[in-house]
């Protein structure tokens, strides 16, 4: 059956990429990849974008506490292939062991300023305000009106 390619990712994808971001995090969390660089920040795996072959698994990793965060990303582009033979045993399942792509991942920065903005002044003078919604002239909170027979004598 054709897919169109507007669809995004599979199901497929979004599967194996998952099982290959806990694996990865996994690692990780282990210690087991020996890098002066890596050993000092703790590292966030937030996505893994798999490939439609399932051969490239681009991973998206957020470096917390580290000053620098390119030379994050280039320590484990570094030491992909080594990270890749310690994942393959969690991936037994799977026909080919995917090659790994590190890219730092700015979405928590993208966010951040979206936030920014909804906060602003201009901005939130445009918007409801979230007191306004909760006052529907209802006194006793419960939703419903007073008056009439509640059923109960």
């Amino acid at each position: 059956m054709p897919r169109s390619s507007s669809s995004g990712l599979s199901q497929r994808q979004l599967r194996v990429g998952e099982q290959v971001r806990h694996a990865l995090s996994n690692v990780l969390q282990r210690g087991e990849v020996s890098d002066p660089v890596l050993e000092s920040s703790v590292l966030s795996v937030s996505e893994v974008r798999m490939s439609p072959d399932l051969k490239i698994a681009t991973c998206f990793v957020t470096p917390i506490g580290a000053t620098d965060s390119n030379a994050v990303i280039k320590a484990l582009s570094a030491h992909a292939k080594f990270i890749r033979g310690r994942v393959a045993p969690e991936l037994r399942q799977m026909k080919y062991m995917p090659e790994f792509r590190f890219r730092l991942d700015t979405s928590f920065d993208n966010f951040s300023k979206i936030d920014a903005l909804l906060r602003s002044p201009e901005v939130a003078r445009d918007l409801p305000n979230p007191r306004d919604d909760d006052n529907d002239g209802d006194a006793d909170g419960d939703g419903g009106t007073d008056g009439g027979d509640g059923g109960s004598d």
